[in-house]
């Protein structure tokens, strides 16, 4: 006969004898009156779950409070509700759509008639105050999908998405009130503890992320536990919209995009295009130094090639359609890889010459669907700094070494902290699973041996191999994309890459797969946020301006900046307009140096020098003093 009794454990150890179904709420008044009403939620043999549901066996505990990692997600989620119940208090008429806890808040998906308006948000704001004052209890139940049918039966996007479920599987609703939802949950234990809320733009967003279904208004919005941390929050965001690459690539003349030429694909401006050059024409020389070896390969090649390399099998929904000529299929190349691998087998390969290293500048094309499409960070077309070494598996270790240094060589140069993870193994991959193992490990174990921190992204791998992501840490706090290397046992199969050992006999090398920047056109999106638009000087379109007072200077200016491109110096000459006027433009352009020349220093040869970012302060320097430390802010790359 079952026991009418359970033993909890608790996190230090401790055990409780509870009543059988008593709740994760009990439990807490046991404990402690205090623990009782600080508690959001539980953790239960190390699933998350309401303070309301009954523990049923033996089991470990711990209550949640806002100090537990996990709780800000749980205020998220919650407050997701308390909008959807907002939301349908003001328009009953509204389809419910999604609502998840994002990285930095949640959203929520409705189908209405009309896009919200600012008005709209303002409103729902208040009606959030008013569903938080109610104190409505998060209420779970359990249902049948007949249940569920007849529960949702007014609402087609809850219907479709009830089809997905098994006709066994074990479907939960929420209740907050008037407000009743799909949702696994958990939930805090009511309305009255979701706090510090903030709605802050509404967006159209397709359903289930497809193009070809109805358009949802989706709103955005945060929520923290503490007032200071919400208002922090949105400074941050502020923040950000003065550095949105968007504004300042048009503002700096950097890039454009054309509906013409299509969504999601950059022309580069000539500014754009200086600050692109610089970072190639240093990386090049970076890489040289390490080892790599330059090619090119075409844009465009013969579909079987991406049939070999799997990506028509795993990548094809993000690849650009095939185009047929004379009845063979080409398809622009969505990755540098199956071009790198035709250069390797162009010849028979050595194990003296390995391990090698080729690396492209080479410009690739992948489908995105067009509501993420995203400035520079999110396109169509966009070039890699790819690279792919081709080593034996005795090399991989310290090949890795190297790429690590070559890594933090290079964000060392763009002031970029960053942190690092290894992603594991998908669900959908090529190869074994002893490989993938074995690859694993041969990644965590360099990073060990190095005593570097990182985190694990379980599933999170290319389906060739698993890797290691970089993320940038930029100026305001926020983390980008960066650097990957991913470790590839698979292609080299697949294409039967083959090197001749010191036996005389045939091998199958290892595949390293590199980028440092990453997407060009993602990387300088996001140098133009991490700067603000105030480009280091090496980086700068225009590194001096050069300002006569008046047309008497003229000549002695037009000289010095003749002089200063001889130099390899990028310097503009402004005469026209008032000299306040020509120095404010400056600023806005975010010119680094402007200096001034008038009576005084044509005289001296000497130049008044303006520094951006010092406002008004200026500092009369000998000409060839002021030439020296530019040379040497460009030569040492120099953040300024």
């Amino acid at each position: 006969m079952a026991s009418h009794t359970i033993r909890v454990t608790l996190p230090d150890g401790t055990e409780l004898e509870l009543p059988r179904h008593a709740t994760a709420a009990e439990a807490a008044k046991r404990i402690g009156p205090g623990l009782a009403k600080a508690a959001l939620a539980a953790e239960v043999d190390g699933e998350i779950v309401d303070l309301t549901r009954p523990l049923e066996a033996d089991c470990d505990l711990r209550i949640l409070t806002e100090r537990d990692s996990e709780a800000l997600e749980l205020l998220r989620h919650s407050a997701a509700h308390v909008l959807a119940t907002a939301v349908r208090n003001r328009v009953p008429g509204a389809e419910i759509g999604f609502g998840p806890a994002i990285e930095d808040g949640f959203y929520y998906d409705f189908g209405v008639e009309e896009p919200f308006t600012p008005e709209d948000l303002e409103a729902f704001e208040e009606e959030v105050r008013r569903v938080i004052e109610a104190d409505h209890p998060f209420e779970r139940r359990r249902v049948t999908k007949e249940e569920a049918r007849e529960l949702f039966h007014d609402d087609p996007l809850k219907l479709e998405r009830l089809e997905e479920f098994e006709d066994d599987e074990v479907i939960t609703v929420y209740r907050d009130g008037p407000f009743l939802d799909l949702c696994r949950g958990p939930h805090v234990p009511s309305t009255g503890r979701v706090r510090n809320v903030k709605l802050l733009s509404a967006a159209g967003a397709y359903w289930r992320g497809d193009e070809r279904r109805q358009m949802l208004q989706r709103i955005y919005g945060t929520a923290f536990f503490k007032e200071k941390e919400l208002e922090e929050h949105l400074e941050r965001l502020e923040e950000a919209k003065k550095r949105d690459h968007r504004v300042l690539g048009q503002e700096l003349d950097l890039f454009a995009v054309d509906q013409r030429v299509g969504p999601g694909f950059i022309l580069w401006r000539p500014h754009g295009s200086l600050i692109r050059n610089e970072i190639e024409e240093y990386e090049k020389e970076l890489i040289l130094r390490h080892g790599y070896e330059i090619v090119y390969t075409p844009h465009i090649m013969s579909e079987r090639l991406f049939e070999i390399s799997g990506h028509l099998e795993n990548f094809g929904e993000d690849m650009f359609g095939a185009m047929d000529m004379k009845g063979v299929r080409y398809r622009a190349k969505p990755m540098n890889c199956p071009g790198h691998i035709c250069i390797y087998q162009a010849a028979q390969r050595s194990h003296r010459e390995l391990p090698i290293r080729y690396a492209e500048f080479g410009t690739v094309y992948r489908y995105e669907r067009t509501g993420v499409l995203h400035g520079m960070l999110r396109v169509r077309g966009f070039t890699q700094d790819d690279a792919h070494v081709f080593c034996t598996e005795e090399q991989v270790p310290g090949e890795i070494e190297a790429l690590l240094d070559l890594v933090d060589e290079m964000l060392q140069v763009f002031g970029y902290p960053y942190t690092l993870t290894v992603a594991t193994r998908p669900e959908k991959a090529l190869g074994s699973e002893e490989q993938w193992a074995r690859a694993e490990h041969a990644l965590k174990s360099v990073l060990e041996g190095r005593g570097i921190d990182y985190d694990v992204d379980e599933g999170g791998g290319a389906f060739y191999g698993p890797k290691l992501d970089f993320q940038l840490i930029d100026a305001i706090g926020r983390k980008w994309q960066g650097p990957t290397v991913q470790l590839d046992f698979n292609l080299p199969e697949r294409f039967e890459i083959e090197y001749v050992g010191e036996d005389n006999e045939r091998h199958r090398p290892v595949m390293l797969h590199r980028v440092l920047i990453g997407s060009m056109e993602r990387f300088v999106g996001g140098l133009i946020e991490h700067y603000a638009g105030a480009f280091p000087l090496w980086l700068a379109p225009v590194q001096v301006r050069i300002l006569p007072i008046s047309e008497q200077w003229l000549e002695d200016a037009r000289e010095f900046v003749q002089e200063l491109r001889d130099l390899g110096i990028r310097a503009e000459l402004k005469a026209r307009e008032t000299l306040s006027y020509r120095i404010r433009d400056g600023e806005v352009r975010k010119v680094p140096y402007m200096g001034v020349i008038g009576e005084r220093e044509v005289e001296g040869g000497t130049v008044a020098v303006r520094r951006r970012g010092a406002g008004k302060k200026q500092e009369v320097m000998d000409r060839e003093a002021f030439v020296e430390r530019l040379l040497e802010e460009i030569r040492t790359r120099a953040l300024g």
